[in-house]
């Protein structure tokens, strides 16, 4: 099959070009063509997993398979200016004080982190473990759109969301927000602005787990619904 390949930004940098058509086997997904290209530039393996993909022109996953005539697009973080900032769904823990010793620069006078910790508890029901997932094309993106709108209310440098999927265990962190500014004001505006509105927009559901059943909690902004199952 013959797909084209486009490049932008950074990753056409790294690469040395825009675009390229590719004769490929039947059967390959977009996480082959990502290894591929880190084999044949392995500079580009350092921002290999900040690349969004798109096939298509619609965000895609990596298993997602490869078809004749398929145009697959490699996008560094949409940063509103910034090539600092990210927004990511992760099944891994959450590397916060790394992210943000990476987002902040210099020039910034303030760095406000936001962790949403998993607690042990739902009112009087003790907790065993969450669990998360998400419609996650739709949910990179509406969490890019979260970070052009803090750019827009607010003066700051960088911002980055990112958001685990998967079990998580109690005392881990969920979700974390890092904001990157000049001063506090703004880097706590909005740090506050993007977590509100990550509840409020982004499809992510959470499921609690307890000793006698496990309860579906839907985000803010779609109404919630909560649902029991026992045993």
């Amino acid at each position: 099959m013959r797909i084209r390949v486009l490049f932008f930004g950074l990753a056409r940098e790294l690469t040395g070009f825009g675009q390229e058509q590719l004769e490929l086997p039947e059967g390959r997904r977009i996480a082959d063509l990502r290894r591929d290209y880190v084999r044949r530039f392995p500079r580009l393996g350092e921002i290999s997993a900040s690349l969004l993909a798109a096939l298509n022109q619609e965000v895609a996953r990596d298993e997602t398979p490869l078809h004749d005539g398929d145009e697959v697009a490699f996008l560094p973080p949409v940063s509103g200016g910034s090539s600092g900032d990210f927004f990511r769904l992760t099944h891994d823990v959450i590397p916060t004080a790394r992210l943000a010793e990476q987002l902040k620069g210099a020039e910034d006078g303030a760095v406000v982190i936001f962790e949403g910790i998993v607690r042990d508890h739902l009112g009087s029901r003790k907790t065993r473990y969450l669990e998360y997932e998400a419609y996650e094309p739709m949910a990179v993106r509406k969490m890019q759109e979260i970070g052009w709108a803090a750019r827009k209310r607010y003066p700051i440098d960088r911002i980055g969301i990112i958001h685990r999927l998967g079990r998580i265990e109690i005392g881990e962190t969920s979700v974390a927000i890092i904001v990157a500014s000049p001063h506090r004001h703004a880097a706590f505006g909005a740090c506050h602005f993007a977590i509100d509105r990550l509840k409020q927009t982004v499809p992510i559901w959470k499921k609690e787990y307890f000793e006698d059943g496990a309860v579906w909690a839907e985000g803010e902004g779609m109404g919630t619904v909560l649902m029991t199952s026992e045993g």
